[in-house]
């Protein structure tokens, strides 16, 4: 083993991850009901959500995330938000989860586009934010092997 961290070197591992939110009653809002996350445990500070396979808590806190107001990088014309976190997902779910965010009204970042076409990593992207301001990115690929690759 080389120490490197390859796409083939095992099975999808699931992340863990904890948000500042202002509400919790809103957290559970987006997460449950726009995202359909299953909700874990939780308490009167905290609760988890099931996030296509990974852990995401948020926890009440006074420190709200900084939102479209912090750091912007430019990706492919793109001013990407920074920081944020995603979901990587197979094309065909990353085009039905836009459909039904745009049903819900949810309003994006950065709606739904293709980025690096005809590219190496060529990727569906959109950009949306929780209702405390932590910005989620969702990618779209026809093979998870693209998501590595640089050629």
């Amino acid at each position: 083993m080389t120490g490197r961290h390859e796409a083939t070197d095992s099975p999808a591992r699931p992340f863990h991850l904890a948000v500042p939110v202002h509400d919790l009653s809103a957290a559970r809002a987006f997460y449950g009901g726009v995202l359909n996350c299953p909700e874990g445990r939780s308490d009167a500070n905290w609760v988890d959500f099931n996030l296509y396979g990974h852990q995401v808590v948020c926890h009440l806190s006074a420190a709200a995330p900084a939102g479209v107001a912090g750091n912007l990088n430019l990706v492919a014309g793109d001013a990407v938000p920074v920081p944020h976190f995603g979901v990587v997902l197979p094309m065909d779910e990353w085009r039905s989860l836009g459909e039904q965010l745009r049903s819900a009204g949810v309003n994006f970042l950065l709606g739904p586009r293709i980025r690096f076409a005809g590219q190496a990593g060529e990727q569906g992207t959109l950009f949306i934010q929780d209702p405390s301001r932590n910005i989620i990115e969702f990618k779209g690929l026809y093979s998870i092997g693209e998501l590595f690759r640089a050629d």
